[in-house]
This record gives structure tokens, C-alpha cells and sequence, in this order.
């Protein structure tokens, strides 16, 4: 059963444990009023079991640097805990994310099927 997270009136997001992983789907806007509420609540589940995270970003509509910044700062964070990081984007988000060539940094992903599939292999 999904939990929802509480973040801020332009970000909506829950989390669900699956497949040995956390899974986040967040919707909305992932900018620089909402980084704070992004990484608060993110934050704590990078410390819990299990270490694998899938951040969901296909339903967000706009991602500015700060975004991108926090999406940083969650997976070193995911990462030096021994857990691995992947996105599921969408073409805004994706063509951001490489403006700033992180796509491999933030291993991103078509859909979460993909990226459970991509988990299941390493």
C-alpha cells in the first residue's frame, strides 16, 4: 500500500516498498520553492532498508536547477549508503537532465517495469 508523502502544494509524491526497492512517484513541480520539502522527506527513507530507490518523475511537470540539484544531493546520499539510484522520467524532465549530462549519474529510465528490470540484473 503506497504512503503518501507530505511535501508541498505543487509536489505530490508516495512511496511503496517493492522488489527490494523504494519506489517514489512524485508529481507536480520539482524546483526551488519545493527542493527543501523534496529533500526533507526523502532524506530519512535514504538511511532505511531497503537501499535501492526508484524516484518516479513522469508525472512532473517542470524540473528547474534546483530540482536537478536535490535529485544530486538524494543519490550520493542512496549511493554512499550502498543502495543504487534510478529515475523514470518523461521528455521535459529527460531533456533536462541532460542539458546538465547527468542521465548516467541519475540512471535514467523509460518506466519503473524498467528499472526493477534493470535492479533484478545487477
Amino acid at each position: 500500500m503506497p504512503e503518501t508523502l507530505t511535501l508541498t502544494l505543487s509536489l505530490k509524491g508516495n512511496r511503496e516498498v517493492r522488489d527490494n526497492c523504494q519506489i517514489f512517484r512524485l508529481a507536480g513541480l520539482l524546483d526551488a520553492y519545493s527542493e527543501q520539502a523534496f529533500l526533507k522527506a526523502l532524506d530519512k527513507f535514504a538511511e532505511e532498508s531497503p537501499k535501492n530507490f526508484i524516484l518516479d518523475l513522469s508525472q512532473i511537470d517542470f524540473v528547474d536547477s534546483s530540482g536537478i540539484g536535490a535529485l544530486v544531493k538524494i543519490a550520493k546520499k542512496v549511493q554512499n549508503a550502498g543502495g543504487t539510484f534510478q529515475t523514470v522520467t518523461n521528455p521535459r524532465v529527460t531533456q533536462t537532465v541532460k542539458l546538465v549530462r547527468l542521465e548516467q549519474f541519475l540512471s535514467l529510465q523509460p518506466s519503473v517495469d524498467d528499472a526493477l528490470a534493470k535492479l533484478k540484473q545487477s
